[in-house]
């Protein structure tokens, strides 16, 4: 065992994070004062904190006042006027003996650090409500179920039929065209599998007619794939899981789509035809062009084309605006490829179009969600304006994948194309890139981005987990900030490779094999429904060592400390009078101390928080 009997020293560090707890205002508009608060140990000798702002980008600084002191924590207090959309701000703590401390979300400085990783208040657009507390599930139509109905569609020439039990073809020339058949009512008829896991959101990947089974390659947006039921399943599905109070996402490719496309059909080697500036064109006869990563298949979209963003994504004839009405009646967008979007060598309109989209959105239905994939370090691109929140994996997969994968294990290679080959990481290690990563975000971005162990688009987790780990890899994901992401056959103990082979139809015949699997998903998820603290809480390292991490989701009604180990270990977490709300695995309390007898995953409720009240007029 791997006795850590003291704490790291972030666990007795000044803190703040954007959460209710330490600021006033979560979606303040321009002009509006927000307070901000920051927690310091009296043991710390401070003569005085400020607040620096950058106001159109210049520094300023506003003065903060010591405004309680209880439990051994100062609580100092500043007031923020919000002067731009983005508002960053971070704490200079001057120490007796003149040394200064510098607080932004990367942690604590002695030097001035960059502005990047500055906190910060964003001004308008906020996220859904309803999406603070979402457990997300993802469903690939194709893989997923297939209805009775299905059976009486004729395959299309592109596809490769399969019968639902083969196994993916690994083969790269076929596993495009693999068909399966599921389809939309094969989903609409597990609703009550989905609901049973505890999620809340339902995200679809493409539901368009395309030439593949993936459906990122599409050729119309006009209606839903008939393989998948047509636009009538879709509305039924839709409806089905509103009934229970379940949200429904769909998927665009805004960077490309396929070959096939109308729009693409009627441009190519048509230099005269309407469509013709939809397109980044090579030659003058408009036969060669730009497409996703040399794919010819894909081709890239030119979002220079005022008329493209008419079709696509601005006003409400558009098709983004199109299925969030009625009768489709979706809850928001998850967008394909946002990174690439609008960008090509020297051109980038990819702000430009992210803050069309959003827009759109909004005058359809304000009470929506929009999601962008970005694999790797996606900060720079979600500064709050625009998309609520990441389908990335450098801040949550990453580091989870490293701690607790077999040490030397093979599979996890297939991550290159998305976050890098895997590494072998401890776990203060895994904590410090997850915070290296998470900083630049806006703390409403951060609890709104997916923490995914796996998707469709990278090898499964179970692959490579530690013996005994997958249990806190899944309570990670349900705990820490962030919308939990289930990759739909994950409950079932599915493996895959690679992307590919994580696309394996859902063994619906094995429900009972999969029991203890599908009880621990349960669970699990049930914590987000239980304890707002998970939702939107703050968030406070208390400990983090090769072998165990520790932190704290701090709302003002409950503070939960959640604790993760992959083996045998033990930490002085200073735990009295906590309520155990779950145990994973061996692990207990006691004299303060947290122990696991192997790998383990704990949450404990401390009950409220011992923080001053807001007063703010």
């Amino acid at each position: 065992m791997t006795i850590e009997t003291t704490a790291p020293t972030f666990a007795a560090e000044p803190h703040h994070d954007g959460s209710a707890l330490y600021v006033s205002n979560l979606d303040p508009a321009l002009g509006d004062v927000v307070q901000v608060r920051v927690r310091i140990p009296e043991s710390w000798d401070v003569v005085g904190v400020r607040a620096r702002v950058r106001p159109d980008g210049e520094a300023s600084y506003a003065e903060a006042t010591r405004i309680a002191s209880m439990s051994g924590v100062d609580w100092w207090e500043a007031s923020l006027t919000v002067e731009n959309p983005v508002h960053p701000y971070r704490f200079r703590i001057d120490l007796d003996g003149g040394s200064v401390r510098w607080l932004n979300a990367s942690g604590l400085h002695r030097q001035d650090p960059r502005d990047v990783d500055d906190f910060r208040l964003v001004a308008g657009n906020p996220p859904p409500a309803w999406s603070a507390p979402a457990v997300l599930y993802q469903v690939f139509p194709d893989r997923f179920a297939r209805s009775a109905a299905a059976d009486a569609r004729e395959a299309p020439a592109w596809a490769e039929p399969a019968e639902w039990g083969d196994p993916v073809d690994g083969d790269r020339q076929h596993t495009a065209a693999q068909f399966y058949g599921g389809d939309l009512a094969g989903v609409e008829e597990r609703l009550d599998h989905i609901q049973g896991l505890g999620a809340t959101l339902l995200y679809l990947t493409p539901v368009f007619p395309a030439r593949s089974n993936h459906r990122y390659d599409a050729l119309s947006f006009d209606h839903v794939d008939p393989l998948l039921g047509g636009d009538e399943a879709l509305v039924s599905l839709v409806e089905a899981a509103h009934s229970r109070g379940l949200q429904v996402i769909g998927d665009l490719t805004t960077n490309h789509c396929g070959d096939a496309h109308e729009w693409f059909r009627a441009a190519y080697g048509n230099p005269g035809a309407p469509e013709s500036e939809f397109f980044l064109w090579l030659d003058d006869a408009q036969t060669s062009y730009v497409s996703w990563l040399g794919v010819r298949s894909l081709p890239k979209f030119n979002w220079a084309s005022a008329e493209l963003r008419r079709r696509f994504i601005e006003g409400p004839d558009s098709v983004v605006a199109r299925y969030l009405r009625p009768p489709f009646a979706f809850d928001g967008w998850r967008i394909d490829v946002a990174n690439m979007t609008g960008r090509y060598r020297d051109q980038d309109l990819n702000t430009e179009v992210r803050r069309i989209i959003r827009r759109t959105m909004t005058e359809v239905n304000p009470d929506t969600l929009l999601l962008g994939e970005f694999t790797g370090d996606a900060a720079a691109d979600f500064p709050g304006d625009a998309w609520h929140g990441a389908m990335t994996y450098a801040n949550f997969t990453r580091p989870v994948w490293n701690w607790l994968r077999t040490p030397g294990s093979g599979a996890g290679g297939g991550l290159y194309m998305i976050v890098g080959e895997t590494q072998d990481w401890n776990g203060a290690e895994a904590v410090a890139s997850h915070r290296e990563f998470a900083a630049a975000f806006p703390w409403r971005v951060r609890t709104r981005t997916m923490n995914a162990l796996d998707t469709h688009d990278i090898p499964r987790f179970v692959n490579d987990a530690r013996p005994g780990t997958v249990p806190v890899a899944v309570g990670l994901a349900m705990t820490m900030p962030g919308i939990p992401a289930v990759w739909a056959g994950d409950e079932f103990g599915l493996t895959g490779i690679d992307g590919e082979d994580s696309r394996t139809p859902l063994p619906w015949d094995e429900l009972d094999a999969a029991s203890d699997r599908i009880a621990l998903y349960r669970r699990l998820a049930g914590l987000r429904a239980e304890h707002p603290a998970l939702a939107d809480g703050g968030l406070r390292w208390l400990h983090a060592s090769a072998e165990l991490i520790a932190f704290a989701r701090e709302s003002v009604d409950e503070v939960l400390v959640i604790v993760a180990a992959r083996s045998a270990a033990s930490a002085e977490l200073g735990l009295g009078a906590a309520e155990l709300v779950v145990a994973e695995g061996e692990i207990s309390v006691a004299g303060g101390v947290v122990t696991t007898g192997g790998a383990a995953f704990g949450v404990w409720s401390l009950g409220s928080a011992d923080a001053p009240e807001w007063d703010v007029g």
